[in-house]
């Protein structure tokens, strides 16, 4: 087997690198700082230690309720009945009535801005029938998100030994929601909500100071302390901050403010190559034509400190001989991704076309070829 090695002048950097250089510190139990389009950590602390998630847990309400309207199993304009169970729900509240009509559409504005708990069983019984089988579909889409270190035993967030999340999940399921339901992303951008003549303002704080925040959900118990997610974008990037256990409101807003500042002001976030560009071209052998386009089935983003892009390389290296047929997407090689030449990332290398085998006399003579090479 033979190799070809390409050096390209890429930038990237993995969370495992970069940490050793993190230059913030929160005053918080636990934090958390990701690029929403990479998924990469570029500031953390205990992020994967369990903490109780309070009313983050409306996070996963939400998400469970966008899939059903998504899947036209729910509807916006749909009422909802009023259960006893959701009318006496403890806690922060949007005061819903069993008499008094009530949509779907005012109880996800009633449980994302008013942060009511009231309004997270009624959604959860309209969905599922009841909590019970609700929170069954919460753990099961946790469990497909990727939150390993998760466990839900309610749809509000009320304390409980097993209700569990970490900040690191909390980061997943926040970009989770951005990614999969822009549609109603808007709404975590909502200053405040008026039903049953009553109007309550959003907690997160951030909204009315920086306009660059657009979400996302605060949260408290006594245990929990008070906790923020937050998610702002300048010049088309996007970052998300977990801060868990604040000492107060105003200290979470403040310590988020100070977390996605570090982001923006630290890091870079770069577009390097396009699905389906063609990254370089391979020899073929057996096949309609003797050369095969080949690329990244995905986006390519790299986010790395401002100003290190010169230390970062990749390697790209493929099987030879490659032989047709070749079919449109398969795996012809790899691309690592290495900094200090410590591998950072792998991606795969596919191919952008499909090649069908060349007829006999053809596939005789690269056989030939092959032999002498």
């Amino acid at each position: 087997m033979k190799h070809l090695f390409l050096l390209l002048l890429l930038c990237l950097a993995a969370s495992s690198v970069f940490a050793q250089q993190q230059g913030i510190t929160i005053a918080a139990k636990a934090y958390m700082l990701s690029d929403f389009q990479t998924g990469q950590s570029l500031a953390s602390q205990n992020a994967h230690e369990r903490i109780e998630p309070a009313s983050l847990t409306k996070l996963m309400t939400a998400y469970v309720v966008f899939s059903a309207l998504k899947q036209n199993r729910l509807a916006l304009n749909q009422v909802a009945p009023v259960s006893e169970s959701a009318w006496r729900m403890i806690g922060s509240r949007m005061f819903i009535e069993p008499n008094k009509q009530v949509t779907i559409d005012e109880l996800i504005r009633g449980m994302i801005v008013q942060s009511g708990n009231d309004a997270c069983i009624a959604l959860a019984e309209a969905v599922a029938g009841s909590e019970i089988s609700f929170i069954d579909m919460m753990n099961k889409e946790a469990e497909r998100l990727g939150m390993k270190n998760t466990h839900f035993t309610n749809s509000t967030g009320l304390p409980d030994p097993n209700h569990y999340t970490t900040a690191h999940d909390l980061s997943l399921l926040a970009a989770a929601i951005i990614r999969d339901f822009p549609e109603f992303y808007p709404l975590y951008s909502q200053k405040e909500y008026t039903y049953n003549n009553i109007t309550q303002p959003n907690r997160n704080r951030l909204l009315w100071i920086d306009p660059h925040v657009d979400g996302m959900k605060t949260g408290w118990t006594k245990d929990a302390g008070y906790c923020l997610i937050t998610s702002a974008i300048r010049d088309k990037r996007r970052l998300i901050s977990v801060v868990i256990g604040a000492k107060s409101a105003n200290a979470r807003s403040v310590e988020s403010q100070r977390l996605l500042n570090y982001g923006f002001q630290s890091y870079d976030t770069l577009h390097l190559y396009k699905k389906n560009d063609s990254l370089t071209t391979i020899h073929l052998w057996k096949g309609t034509q003797n050369e095969l386009k080949a690329g990244f089935d995905r986006d390519v983003y790299f986010t790395l400190p401002k100003g290190q892009s010169d230390r970062l390389k990749a390697t790209m290296e493929y099987k030879q001989p490659l032989i047709a047929p070749i079919q449109l997407g398969q795996e012809v090689g790899t691309v690592r991704f290495t900094l200090d030449d410590k591998i950072i990332e792998t991606y795969p290398l596919v191919a952008l076309e499909k090649v069908e085998m060349a007829n006999i006399f053809g596939r005789a003579w690269d056989s030939v070829k092959l032999l002498l090479n």
